[in-house]
């Protein structure tokens, strides 16, 4: 198996390959891993891999807290993970390729990175300024029937669309959906209102084809729900668009 080591950055969401994430970045050790990035060459791909926490802070305490207010705030990489991070976090993740960082007055970052292949984290190293890792990366078979399932997805979901736009009393935009099973796969993950543990199975199903299984599954179950709901709580405040970090 191919390994690679790369920057580590945890969040409290699962990243798809082919996916955007926008993240801003003001904690000390992921704008380190930012500065270090942009030494890259503008003609190489500014890498870093995400996880989804399992256990953990994404963000880690700045100020004593409750119950001691003399306890004082966790400092490092590893802050907010425990003494052995491995252990906070999946092990499938995603490596990103920041398209986009822009640093601010501040010294803070506004970052614009798209998913781009999963890795199974092997190993982490905190003895640097930020988290590393030793990443494997996990190749995508399609699987028996991908194809086919693909297609039962799109349907499922669009209906799931319907359901969920009509239960939130908002109109739906006409996009193009994809085709490709794979890209179907992982855009559907991505979209579909699911908790982190829900979005982790699907993100390291062994195959394209067990992953659309499992969403036209995940897709008729939920739409069944929102049919019999009269409105949805709002679910939009569990998946916020961009990282707290």
């Amino acid at each position: 198996m191919t390994t690679v080591r790369l920057p580590l950055f945890p969040l409290n969401s699962v990243l798809f390959p082919g996916l955007v994430l926008p993240l801003n970045i003001f904690e000390e050790r992921y704008r380190a891993m930012m500065r270090e990035l942009l030494k890259t060459g503008d003609d190489e791909p500014r890498r870093f891999a995400v996880v989804a926490i399992r256990d953990g802070r994404e963000v880690a305490p700045t100020a004593p807290g409750l119950p001691d207010l003399t306890a004082l705030p966790e400092r490092g990489p590893a802050a907010g993970f425990g003494a052995d991070p491995i252990q906070a976090f999946h092990r499938v993740g995603c490596i990103a390729d920041a398209a986009t960082i822009r640093e601010r007055e501040d010294g803070s970052f506004e970052v614009l990175a798209t998913g781009t292949s999963r890795v199974r984290l092997v190993s982490v190293d905190s003895s640097g300024p930020y988290l590393t890792a030793e990443l494997e990366e996990l190749p995508e078979d399609a699987g028996d029937g991908a194809g086919t399932l693909a297609e039962g997805v799109l349907r499922a979901f669009r209906a799931y669309q319907k359901r969920l736009a009509g239960a939130r009393e908002r109109s739906l935009t006409g996009a193009e959906l994809p085709d490709e099973p794979s890209v179907v796969s992982y855009l559907v993950a991505a979209a579909a209102v699911l908790d982190i543990p829900a979005k982790q199975r699907l993100l390291q199903a062994p195959d394209t084809a067990t992953r659309l299984a499992e969403e036209l599954k995940l897709l008729r179950a939920e739409t069944a729900v929102i049919r019999h709901l009269p409105s949805l709580p709002a679910v939009e405040l569990t998946r916020s668009p961009t990282s707290p970090n």
